[in-house]
């Protein structure tokens, strides 16, 4: 998957977060392998130390486990798995609404806006 780098934050970092997002999505399946941390730095065109410093920060959150001479797993800790959802969901809900009141959206057009933005996407939910 090709992915762009920012020069605002560490390159580790944006791998960590790359990571968490396809954790939190599904994208990577709990219990599924990973790659190994030269595959992954060719893929992402960055050194292995810095995939390496990722990888090791993610396990230590809990998110990935090392099997040895197996590789690393995504964990199928499922509260742990949550957890994450719901900690980048906060962080986007707080982005938005801080984005909207800049706006000058109050709370009740706020909400009617999402519920048509969201009804527009999924149909009659």
């Amino acid at each position: 998957m090709p992915v762009e780098f920012t020069s605002d934050m560490p390159i580790y970092l944006q791998l960590i977060r790359l990571v968490r997002q396809g954790v939190a999505s599904g994208e990577l399946v709990p219990g599924s392998r990973l790659p190994g941390v030269r595959e992954m730095a060719i893929e992402y065109g960055v050194n292995p130390n810095t995939v390496q410093r990722a990888l090791v920060k993610l396990e230590r959150d809990g998110l990935l486990y090392t099997e040895r001479t197996a590789g690393r797993f995504v964990t199928a800790d499922a509260a742990r798995i949550a957890a994450v959802r719901g900690e980048l969901a906060d962080r986007q809900i707080d982005d938005f609404v801080r984005q909207m009141k800049s706006l000058g959206y109050n709370c009740r057009q706020l909400l009617e806006t999402l519920e048509k933005k969201w009804s527009d996407h999924n149909g009659d939910d």
